[in-house]
């Protein structure tokens, strides 16, 4: 294995078990009651930093290893597969625009995008468990809610992030 594949290795797993902590420890209050977690700041986060596909396995593993632990297990199969694709496509869609617009408005784009995956794969999910359409439905605004939560840390998160991350480049020259 090459040193950078290695790198990016290592960074796909520390931001898995990132997700997985945010998830598990960090709750978003909801209007109307509830809570939301803050996993999904980390898989924009993520896609933004590493790029798709080490977005999609970091928020496919580390979003299932939360079920996992918090006994949701029967939602692992569809988190795995719905947080996964939900980075891919933040993951993608930031690293078509970025090369054509403006930062925040490629990471804003992008979270939408991802985040609309989201909750139509749960709502999809929970169709398939539940067998009613209308059942699955309650859990849209929830999650719309929470994608919005994450898209807004994000946008909050990444440019303190960046700047850290130029101070670390330009500290090794």
């Amino acid at each position: 294995m090459k040193h950078d594949q290695l790198i990016i290795l290592t960074r796909t797993a520390v931001l898995a078990a990132l997700i997985a902590i945010a998830t598990m420890v960090i709750p978003i209050p909801i209007p109307g009651g509830g809570y939301a977690n803050a996993g999904d700041i980390v898989i924009l986060i993520t896609a933004f930093v590493l790029g798709p596909v080490p977005a999609a396995f970091a928020a496919g593993f580390g979003s299932v290893v939360a079920d996992l632990l918090l006994g949701y297990s029967a939602y692992a199969p569809g988190t795995l597969l719905v947080k996964g694709l939900a980075g891919l496509t933040a993951g993608l869609v930031f690293l078509a625009l970025e090369r054509r617009s403006g930062s925040f408005l490629s990471m804003l784009t992008a979270g939408i995008a991802g985040e609309a995956v989201m909750v139509a794969g749960y709502y999809v999910f929970e169709a398939l468990i539940l067998q009613s359409a209308l059942a699955a439905a309650a859990g849209v605004v929830p999650n719309i809610l929470q994608g919005t939560a994450g898209i807004a840390g994000a946008l909050v998160l990444m440019p303190a992030l960046r700047k850290a991350l130029r101070f670390r480049s330009a500290a090794k020259s």
